[in-house]
């Protein structure tokens, strides 16, 4: 049933309200999610033999992965340890395009599955913690 571009366009403008209502913590549980799943679809492309869908997915995912670096402030030993998780996850990513290496996705998705599910948490204790002082953003 053809809806005239509807859905498209009422998913498209979710997306953007979502984006420009996001807090910087939110936001950026969202490019772990979208790292993520652009890595799953390169994965099912890999598997189908889709060189071109797995190379576009995996570039996505890189390009997420590099502005995570970009914006990551490196003051302390943790924040360094998190930069060479990312380089490590942006050569996983090169390694499984060059290579068709399923493996070396599973490795990133593995370091960025991590990452999101650390930083939900620090997410669910923020708002704890300002619920519990009553303190609104």
């Amino acid at each position: 049933m053809y809806n005239g571009g509807m859905g498209t366009q009422t998913h498209a403008e979710y997306q953007q309200n979502a984006f420009q209502t996001a807090s910087p913590g939110e936001l950026t549980l969202m490019l772990y999610n979208g790292c993520l799943k652009f890595i799953r679809l390169s994965a099912n492309a890999m598997e189908k033999k889709d060189y071109e869908a797995k190379n576009i997915n995996i570039t996505k995912a890189q390009k997420i992965i590099r502005e995570l670096m970009v914006t990551l402030r490196i003051e302390n030993e943790t924040t360094q340890h998190m930069m060479q998780l990312y380089d490590f996850s942006l050569d996983a990513l090169v390694r499984a395009n060059i290579n068709n290496d399923a493996n070396a996705l599973e490795e990133a998705a593995s370091i960025i599955t991590e990452f999101r599910d650390t930083w939900k948490e620090v997410i669910k204790i923020d708002r704890k913690q300002r619920h519990a002082s009553g303190v609104n953003r």
